[in-house]
């Protein structure tokens, strides 16, 4: 017996539940004629990941329960088994998935493992379940949980495979970060190895304002094998797959007689269709992407999901000639097409006149619309008017800062004048450490490189280079030092110690969680370890008013960087 498996990992907008169903009724159409048995959608399809505070809404819910039956109807006459991620309610809510077969809703499945870290607040808002499920049929019998339940070794997995699973069905909603995906490949595997069972994961796709889902839905073997779907593109992915291989493998190896049994399981019996002889399975292909691919295909549909999901249709970003803006307009002009894209140039008696070649060479290589409108005349008017209060004092930061705000100011004009989405140009480095000017260059509706260091930045830029074949961003772009011109002169290196060091202390402490001390031990000097953790701790009030940005790291600011911003804690 052979089950023809559908995996839908699709691209689902969080509120938008009649669009969401729309979608599940096309992929149902489309598994319709591939004779899919067994059609899985991502965890919490119908409401989209995360719902958030929608969840205290009891409309919202309501609406959701909905657009199950109508799902369910679709399913009337159907050979084929949907399992569908749904909010459920019956005085508490869970994080649900829904048994579809035949135009009913045949069971149902509260995920029990609530994830409370990172992005994840599940606790805030979910009950937990506390009963297994298995779906069974003539014989086979096949698990359903949903995505941090298979990351718990003990979790529901352990029960349904002494009860004699065959298959196991994750439907999962996982963020991507860089790398994550071999750690999700690794994980599934040890499952299936040490459970002896096939494991089905399907993942969403898409941008969902800070997070992005890179999908690689995935189906793994006992004996190691595994078939890895598209990443960052929606597909059906199909393959057929022999169930009882996972039986035979536990008569041979017996791993399942060493565990204990936890909890009680529901069953739900149903019909399931197979086939003889058929082979759709894909050949398992590997992952060889490097992460500067990974990284700029997850800030290419990380932006243009959050510019399509909130109704923009054109961007706009201060286009300086330097690499980070640099770098933007490559991400947005791949992710909306060069005609949404225009880069604004905004020179000052400061800018060089190689960084207007730069800029203008730029947006011509990528052809993109330009706009240039000096600041000249705005900022000496500001001086002019400030020069009672100002009286006796050194220029100073200040100074630099009004520039950077007029520059914003004209931005944030332009955006209510023609509905652009603007865009932040700012880079970890400079978010960590507070070398940006908040209401000036921090202004903007995404932060598009809000998690991507000073160093990646230049990563980034060699290689979207390299996939172009040519010299889209200037070579001198590369060669010059990084500058804020915003006074004569002016030096990133002035005032920060140099990126490598900067970057690789600042990823020591936000990512791996090391200590000053720790970081000194590194080979560190105490004295820049000191320097740049004081800059992280003070500027904690202008990341918590910055825009989002799209995340890619392990430890990204945002939602999984909560750091208080009066805080007395010293190092």
């Amino acid at each position: 017996m052979v089950i023809r498996l559908g995996l839908a990992q699709i691209d689902i907008t969080v509120g938008d539940i009649n669009g969401n169903v729309e979608k599940v009724l096309t992929y149902i159409d489309m598994a319709k004629k591939n004779d899919v048995d067994i059609l899985v959608f991502p965890e919490l399809t119908i409401t989209g990941y995360p719902p958030e505070d929608l969840l205290l809404r009891l409309d919202f819910i309501r609406e959701n329960l909905k657009a199950l039956e109508k799902v369910a109807v679709a399913t009337k006459g159907l050979e084929t088994l949907v399992l569908l991620g749904f909010v459920d309610y019956d005085g508490e809510i869970y994080n649900s998935a829904a048994i579809l077969k035949n135009g009913k809703i045949a069971g149902k499945y509260h995920k029990m493992h609530l994830p409370n870290y990172s992005v994840f607040d599940e606790k805030r808002y979910f009950a937990p379940g506390n009963k297994p499920v298995i779906i069974e049929h003539a014989g086979l019998k096949i698990g359903v949980n949903i995505c941090e339940d298979l990351w718990i070794p003990t979790g529901p997995i352990n029960d349904q495979c002494i009860a004699g699973a065959n298959l196991i069905v994750n439907l999962a909603a996982s963020p991507f970060c860089v790398n994550k995906w071999r750690s999700r490949l690794n994980m599934l595997l040890t499952r299936a190895m040490e459970y002896s069972v096939i494991i089905a994961y399907c993942n969403i796709i898409g941008g969902q304002d800070e997070l992005v889902f890179d999908g690689r839905s995935m189906l793994v073997t006992p004996e190691g094998k595994h078939h890895i779907a598209s990443a960052f593109e929606e597909e059906l992915f199909v393959v057929d797959v022999d169930p009882f291989v996972s039986t035979r493998y536990n008569l041979y190896e017996g791993k399942r007689k060493g565990y204990s049994k936890v909890s009680e399981l529901e069953t739900v019996r149903l019909s399931i269709s197979g086939k003889l002889g058929i082979k759709k399975t894909p050949p398992a292909k590997p992952d060889e992407s490097r992460w500067e691919e990974e990284a700029f295909k997850a800030l290419v549909l990380g932006l243009k999901d959050y510019v399509r999901k909130n109704g923009f249709k054109k961007v706009a970003l201060g286009l300086s000639g330097g690499m980070d803006s640099s770098l933007v307009a490559c991400i947005a002009s791949e992710a909306l097409g060069s005609d949404n894209v225009i880069g604004v140039l905004m020179p000052s008696e400061f800018t060089s006149k190689e960084s207007v070649e730069d800029a203008t060479l730029l947006a011509k290589n990528l052809a993109i619309n330009k706009l240039t409108i000096s600041i000249k005349e705005v900022y000496h008017s500001y001086l002019n008017a400030l020069e009672t209060a100002f009286k006796n004092t050194k220029t100073d930061v200040t100074e630099e800062n009004i520039q950077a705000r007029i520059r914003g100011n004209y931005l944030m004009a332009l955006s209510n004048k023609f509905g652009w989405l603007i865009l932040a140009t700012g880079n970890k480095s400079e978010i960590a450490t507070g070398y940006a000017t908040l209401y000036g260059d921090m202004a903007g509706g995404i932060a598009v490189i809000k998690d991507v260091y000073k160093t990646e930045v230049y990563a980034l830029a060699k290689y979207f280079n390299e996939v172009k074949r040519r010299e889209i961003i200037p070579k001198r772009v590369f060669d010059k030092a990084p500058s804020a011109e915003l006074r004569p002169d002016q030096r990133d290196q002035d005032t920060l110690p140099p990126y490598e060091i900067l970057d690789s202390i600042l990823k020591l402490y936000i990512e791996e969680g090391l200590s000053q001390t720790e970081i000194v031990e590194h080979g560190y000097g105490e004295e820049v370890v000191d320097f740049v953790l004081k800059l992280l701790q003070r500027n904690e009030y202008k990341r918590r008013q910055g825009a989002p940005g799209i995340k890619i790291s392990r430890r990204a600011f945002g939602k999984d960087w909560r750091m208080p911003i009066t805080n007395g804690y010293r190092r």
